[in-house]
């Protein structure tokens, strides 16, 4: 059989409400060839049951078996992988028709860039969709690693397509950390350069109250953990000042008794983090978040 172009990794825990349309969504891709692998990172719902019946219709790799975490879930999907290009899906998101097509063949175009980074339609709870793309994700055509360093220019990671020699250069996914995409996109802009960023609607992102972005504390120490790794760059100190202003700034908004709690830990010089601290006093009707 012809090798597939692009693999579609999917990392599935717990999503028995949407990891179905979350396969087919992918299964529908056209224009490019593709495989889809997947495991069940040790579900405790019926999303086993419902991969299964999948894997037959479709043909695709599934296996289940115990929590080993996101992070050691993709690697291990990476190796089991066949395509020059793969891109990692989550169980409870949708994949924008002809995302795969896209993407892969814009790399092609551009056989320099480590990656490419795409749009975002967030989704809500019931599968409705915003009438547009989620602006954060299209400010920019590219990001450098000191844009992401800094927080300058965000990408989302349900948009990524990787080449995967270029993954294999710096290791895969960081195993010493939680989530994967902000150490990748570091390691990637560090060896490689820039990261494109297409102006193509990649995946429509559901937003959870489970979601793992929710936990202001667990997200922002795991990035300055991240940043930790690059203490020889000049841009090092404002990363960390601006991280904390950022940690600060959020839980300001909605959880002044943490943010309070946290302030020794947070406080900087920093003009930005000063003009954050009045948030504190503010009620939350009054403020933008």
């Amino acid at each position: 059989m012809e090798e597939p172009l692009v693999s579609v990794l999917l990392s599935s825990y717990n999503h028995e409400k949407y990891v179905e349309a979350s396969v087919r969504s992918v299964m529908a891709q056209k224009g490019v060839s593709f495989e889809l692998l997947v495991i069940d990172d040790g579900s405790t719902d019926q999303s086993p049951q419902i991969l299964e019946e999948l894997s037959k219709e479709f043909g695709f790799f599934y296996k289940h078996r115990e929590n080993k975490g996101l992070v050691k879930t993709l690697n291990e999907l990476i190796s089991l992988s066949h395509g020059k290009y793969f891109c990692t899906f989550a169980s409870d998101d949708i994949m924008a028709p002809g995302r795969l097509a896209q993407e892969s063949a814009f790399l092609e175009a551009h056989p320099e860039a480590p990656a490419c980074a795409g749009q975002i339609v967030n989704m809500h709870p019931d599968g409705s969709l915003d009438p547009s793309p989620d602006p954060r994700f299209g400010r920019a055509e590219k990001a450098s690693f000191k844009d992401i360093l800094l927080g300058n220019v965000e990408l989302n990671g349900s948009t990524e397509m990787i080449v995967k020699s270029k993954f294999a250069e710096v290791g895969f996914y960081d195993e010493n950390f939680r989530f994967e995409d902000f150490p990748a996109w570091l390691a990637l802009a560090s060896r490689f350069g820039d990261i494109p960023i297409l102006k193509t609607v990649c995946s429509h992102y559901r937003v959870l109250p489970t979601s793992m972005h929710k936990n202001l504390n667990f997200i922002y120490a795991q990035i300055l953990s991240v940043v930790e790794k690059y203490q020889s760059h000049p841009a090092y100190r404002q990363a960390v000042n601006l991280w904390k202003t950022r940690w600060f700034s959020s839980l300001a908004y909605d959880q002044k008794g943490e943010a309070l709690r946290m302030l020794p830990k947070l406080a900087n010089a920093s003009f930005a983090f000063w003009s954050h601290f009045p948030k504190l006093f503010i009620p939350q009707k009054f403020l933008k978040y």
